[in-house]
């Protein structure tokens, strides 16, 4: 049994390795989810993370990245597929893909974090993958195209500086808004329409959450075709967008938590 992310001591001095939403988009996400939890799940959450939360252990499953034994839980975090596919095809091309990906491991921790007959930490650690994969497949390039690695192969340049289409979605958008995490999710959270939340926490297939990316992952890798030398007007013009992916990460976190605890 892998030793679990307890060891902050030793992750501290590790380099961190920034996948989607990066530390403040990822902790948004998980304060968003703690602020939707039920009374059951919010006992449950704090029966197995202790000290930690959601908010703190999100970022958890890239720093783990550094680590030997975690080294091969890269593919974990996103699922590349053909592009332009229609959503039937697209859902069942996720499906019959047999090598670990963020779907097949969503739904695996998802199981073991239910399963009582799991170790206390064996369900921590699926607790955390499961808080940091939803928050990763809400990031649309993570269900980008195979053949250019999710966008990380699309080269462009963003105000200026030289960049590509991944690592600008990962953190460079969130990081140019300039709010740290609590500001984010206060803001976000407080802009929820109750309709909405309803709505988000009905949906509760990961496929479809999937889907959406990949279709926005499809609009993104348009616009970068026509003009791959973005400046100013780009974040204003998809700041509804990573708002609203954010939002979604969370009010759906909690609406799994609140079924795996109920």
């Amino acid at each position: 049994m892998r030793k679990l992310f307890f060891s902050l001591a030793l992750l501290a001095v590790l380099p961190l390795r920034l996948w989607a939403w990066g530390v403040e988009g990822h902790r948004a996400v998980g304060n968003i989810a703690e602020h939707h939890l039920t009374e059951k799940a919010r006992r449950q959450v704090a029966a197995l993370l202790g000290t930690q939360t959601l908010t703190l252990v999100s970022t958890q499953p890239d720093e783990m990245l550094a680590l030997p034994e975690y080294k091969d839980t890269a593919p974990w975090h996103y699922i590349n597929t053909a592009l332009n596919l229609p959503h039937d095809q697209y859902v069942q091309a996720i499906k019959a893909q047999d090598k670990p990906n963020a779907y097949n491991i969503l739904q695996l921790k998802i199981k073991e974090l239910k399963d009582p007959s799991k170790t206390r930490e064996q369900r921590a650690e699926a607790l955390v993958f499961v808080v940091h994969i939803i928050g990763d497949i809400h990031q649309p390039m993570h269900s980008g195209r195979a053949e250019d690695r999710g966008g990380n192969d699309i080269k462009l340049t963003y105000r200026g500086k030289d960049t590509n289409l991944h690592s600008l979605w990962d953190s460079g958008l969130i990081d140019y808004q300039g709010l740290d995490y609590t500001e984010m999710s206060q803001q976000y959270d407080a802009a929820l329409p109750p309709t909405l939340l309803k709505t988000w926490q009905a949906a509760a297939d990961p496929a479809e959450w999937l889907f959406e990316s990949y279709t926005l992952s499809s609009q993104l890798y348009a616009e970068v075709a026509q003009q791959p030398n973005l400046d100013f007007r780009y974040f204003p013009a998809h700041a509804p967008l990573i708002k609203q992916r954010i939002q979604q990460a969370g009010v759906r976190l909690a609406a799994v938590l609140n079924e795996a605890f109920k």
